[in-house]
């Protein structure tokens, strides 16, 4: 009868030990998964990253993870961390700016009108992980986009024709982020109409290159797509639509070579580039009165929109 006892005993501190390796969780993966979990990412994601991408091609302002990285500065605590980003957010003033090279790059960010809960929950889940570092150079740069070898040279060109498309986009950015400022929607489209050719072909000048945005789906018949560009668009949204990290392609061609890489969408571009139905009717009335042939509706976040197309020496 002990002999029973005891194996029964033995067997049920077996299973309890059993139970209690199959159920053991590392606090550092239970941490992290709340992380993900954290209101303050899905709220980054959807206000900030319009303009604070990750992504190279789209960003108009300095990459979060470089606003965290000036705001983390010696042992602040979390609560002064919130403090000091609810402070500018409310009112960006360059009194109180940190992040003077951004202001000379991009301009002060403008006013944004977003809750103070929101801004503390972007806070809070800023102070409490790491976020990745930028992209769009690096990795991106490393291969020729179509599969192909890509020698020094070519390295190069990538590189240089990165950098004037982010300069363009900085530069129209800067100007249509203080339209929309001025004016909303309608005061942008107008800017658009007026300045947005002219001020490429300002920095085609600065750059000595020839730079354009075009589209399958254009507004303005200037900025449509030949059927190379074309072929490109198409191949970028193929990458963009399985979660691949665009690649900039350099062709040679003619003793000069072109450079491709992708515009994408983000919440900014939907107030003139969204789906019908989702945006405002005095806004779709301007389109239709400056851009009769207009093509570049329905789009969500995160489509390829259009290229940029960039011929340099």
């Amino acid at each position: 009868m002990k002999r029973i006892i005891l194996l029964i005993s033995l067997m049920i501190f077996v299973s309890s030990c059993k139970d209690k390796k199959d159920t053991y969780e590392d606090p550092e993966l239970v941490a992290e998964a709340r992380l993900q979990e954290h209101p303050g990412k899905a709220l980054m994601e959807k206000h900030c990253y319009a303009c604070h991408s990750p992504e190279s091609g789209t960003r108009l302002a300095p990459p979060m993870s470089m606003v965290q990285m000036h705001y983390l500065q010696g042992d602040i605590t979390k609560e002064d961390f919130v403090a000091d980003i609810v402070n500018f957010v409310k009112e960006p003033t360059e009194e109180k700016a940190i992040m003077y090279g951004a202001i000379r790059n991009f301009g002060l960010m403008p006013y944004q009108d977003f809750p103070d809960s929101v801004i503390r929950q972007v806070a809070d889940y800023l102070y409490e992980t790491e976020l990745p570092q930028m992209r769009g150079h690096g990795g991106g740069m490393q291969g020729r986009g179509m599969g192909m070898g890509q020698n020094d040279q070519e390295n190069t060109v990538a590189k240089t024709g990165m950098e004037i498309a982010q300069a363009t986009q900085q530069q129209l950015g800067k100007n249509l982020m203080k339209a929309l400022e001025e004016g909303g929607p309608i005061h942008a489209l107008d800017f658009c109409n007026v300045q947005a050719i002219p001020l490429t072909s300002q920095m085609e000048k600065e750059h000595n290159a020839v730079i354009k945005r075009v589209s399958d789906k254009n507004r303005n018949p200037d900025n449509a797509a030949n059927k190379e560009e074309k072929y490109y668009i198409t191949h970028f949204k193929q990458s963009v639509q399985n979660g691949r990290e665009p690649v900039p392609v350099v062709i040679p061609k003619n003793g000069k070579n072109k450079f491709y890489y992708p515009i994408v969408t983000n919440k900014m571009c939907l107030q003139c580039h969204g789906k019908p139905e989702e945006m405002k009717p005095e806004v779709l009335q301007k389109i239709k009165e400056l851009y009769p042939e207009d093509k570049a509706l329905g789009y969500s976040e995160n489509e390829v929109r259009g290229i940029w197309s960039i011929e340099l020496d």
